[in-house]
């Protein structure tokens, strides 16, 4: 699949191929064709968080499976990347969650190298840094006492003028938190990230992200205009001690073990259906392109790649709503510095608009065994669309840029740099524009009919989950396969309540629970 979603002409042409002719690969203009195999039972599409949990579901119940991933590393964007002695994230990724069967599962994983971190973060704003969470002498002695009146006037007109439906971002966080908090700590984030106005963002998006807590309700419980009960900001969180991708490593080593095989640089460019039952997945490795029969498919990989890639093609509207989803992609620049701590922090987020960048991770700060000892490793986010100026600049002029802006701002010494690395991520974060409730509705709909096809994990949903939802749908969406469950993996992480009271996805993981015991429980 291109990045941009379209299909290259090697992978129309893949026909082509099923009929035994020899398809032309991008590389080398040699690529084979094999006939099906046997069958691996359920092909897993994705080797994420999401896939490799959906392939340690199967391994638990003894069925078999197959993961097929496109790149040659485990963890998706939640991956670790290694340079030169460094290890660094796509970004930082906490292991934090609510759901306990999760949290078993990541202990039982790793042991002792999940450790237990603390959390230190705060915001660049306005040439200055607030520490996060709030704290009240901070917000009156940086945004002055001028300004934090300003902001719970602006509040408290907002409160009795509150436009219950808000169908934008700006719309949701205005209404909440008042005009002024939205332009101080909200718009230029936000903005950032997403490469669009607040005003074009879906307001699914703050209600799903923001929930109970907030920045904005932070300040205001200080300020004395807001008595509501608000979450804290967690103050620790748990870490493995080689970064996150220690942790898909062991998933898939565990799933190896246990008979479902990972395949590295395997990608699916075909998912062949007969019937409304997917019947196999064409894949391609290297030079090579081979199709293998299936009983089931668990796709974790991009929604819009998957719709694109069905053969017989989806029905027009369907492929027209696939092109609508839309990406935020990601360039991180690692930064090697002879700063031990250039400062405490594990992460800081850069609000400031003169800043391009979006934020900094302090990978020494999360483990001294991603760092070399006496060293730092820093990575700074770029949040982008593929093509843009940070997108296309070669290593040197990207590193070049991220010491330049962080020297600019206080936070390191640029004599100091030694070493950079610029990392593309695409797809990073599926967006919430105005196009994209209406697409998934459509592709959802079509994708129902298939009675043996389940999308799962944040892309296959494109909803912006963290790791532990994104595993809880990949459970939930296994389960509909293999035990004819009715599971709604779409309300995963909509829904005012999580479902970690239940205790039934360790239940339904047992050789002893049937489907409709397992239904019953988690339902």
């Amino acid at each position: 699949m291109s990045e941009n979603g379209n299909l290259p002409e090697v992978e129309v042409n893949v026909v082509d191929a099923l009929q035994g002719r020899l398809v032309s690969a991008p590389d080398d203009n040699s690529a084979r064709y094999r006939r099906p195999e046997s069958g691996v039972g359920t092909a897993i599409l994705g080797g994420g968080p999401a896939g490799l949990t959906a392939a340690y579901t199967l391994a638990a119940r003894g069925l078999s499976g197959a993961v097929f991933e496109a790149d040659g590393t485990v963890g998706g964007i939640a991956k670790t990347i290694e340079f030169k002695g460094y290890r660094f994230d796509l970004g930082g990724h906490r292991f934090f969650t609510k759901l306990q069967p999760v949290q078993r599962l990541w202990e039982e994983m790793l042991g002792a190298d999940f450790m237990t971190r603390p959390r230190l973060s705060r915001i660049f704003y306005n040439g200055k840094f607030f520490a996060y969470p709030i704290a009240a002498k901070d917000v009156v002695g940086r945004l002055g006492l001028v300004e934090a009146t300003r902001c719970a006037l602006s509040y408290m007109w907002a409160a009795r003028h509150r436009n219950t439906d808000a169908e934008t971002f700006e719309e949701w966080v205005t209404a909440r938190f008042g005009k002024r908090l939205y332009d101080a700590f909200f718009r230029s984030y936000t903005e950032k990230l997403w490469g669009i106005p607040g005003s074009e963002i879906r307001s699914l998006w703050a209600a799903q992200r923001i929930k109970n807590f907030s920045l904005g309700k932070a300040i205001l419980s200080i300020l004395g205009v807001q008595r509501e009960h608000v979450t804290s900001l967690i103050e620790e969180f748990r870490y493995p001690r080689l970064g996150p991708g220690q942790m898909w490593e062991a998933f898939a080593d565990r799933v190896e073990k246990q008979g479902v095989p990972v395949h590295l640089n395997n990608r699916c460019i075909s998912v062949r259906h007969t019937n409304d039952r997917v019947s196999s997945v064409v894949v391609r490795q290297n030079g090579d392109v081979f199709e293998t029969a299936v009983d089931s498919v668990i796709s974790s990989i991009a929604l819009s790649d998957l719709v694109l890639s069905l053969d017989p093609p989806a029905p027009p509207s369907v492929i027209a709503a696939a092109q609508k989803l839309r990406y935020r992609d990601l360039v991180l620049v690692a930064l090697m510095t002879t700063e031990p701590e250039p400062f405490p922090d594990n992460w800081i987020y850069l609000h400031d608009p003169g800043t391009r960048a979006g934020r900094v991770q302090n990978y020494g700060a999360w483990s001294s065994g991603m760092v070399r000892p006496g060293t730092t490793c820093l990575g700074v986010e770029y949040f982008c669309f593929q093509g843009d100026e940070i997108w296309e600049m070669s290593d040197e002029q990207a590193v070049e840029l991220a010491t330049q802006e962080l020297a600019a701002i206080g936070l390191i010494d640029p004599t100091k740099v030694v070493d950079g690395v610029k990392v593309l991520v695409p797809k990073a974060y599926p967006m919430y524009d105005s196009h994209f409730e209406g697409a998934v509705a459509t592709i959802r709909t079509y994708l129902e009919r298939f009675e043996n096809l389940q999308t799962c994990g944040r892309n296959g949903l494109h909803r912006y989950n963290n790791q532990d939802h994104s595993m809880w749908t990949a459970i939930l969406a296994t389960l509909n396969i293999v035990d004819g469950a009715r599971h709604d993996v779409w309300s995963v992480n909509t829904e005012a309540e999580y479902h970690e009271e239940s205790v039934s996805v360790e239940s339904a993981l047992s050789l002893g629970v049937t489907g409709a015991d397992a239904v019953e429980q988690i339902v």
